[in-house]
């Protein structure tokens, strides 16, 4: 007797849908250098494209896609875009600083 795929077996890590909510558009743009860190991000490295920026945290593993859509409910947040004052892009993750 076969089991469905959707089910999670012993070893089984990946590819499981995850739900969340409530995650804010800060920012959105193709200016990389204006985002990148001088030693990449942790596990995934520079950003090359175009980029969203997100509050909070996404859950999933580096360079998987994450798959967005316009929310059903409405947000309790302002209409008005966020004003980000400041960006850290130092060095991070014991980086190379030479």
């Amino acid at each position: 007797r076969g089991v469905f795929p959707q089910v999670p077996r012993a070893g089984q890590m990946g590819f499981h849908n995850r739900t969340e909510f409530n995650k804010r558009i800060m920012l959105m743009g193709n200016d990389n250098e204006r985002i990148n860190p001088k030693s990449g991000f942790k596990n995934y490295g520079f950003v090359k494209g175009e980029y969203l920026l997100l509050k909070g945290s996404i859950i999933g593993p580096a360079k998987r896609l994450i798959k967005l859509r316009k929310t059903v409910r409405d947000a309790d947040y302002p209409e008005e875009a966020p004003q980000i004052t400041y960006l850290h892009t130092e060095w991070q993750n014991g980086g190379n600083q030479q």
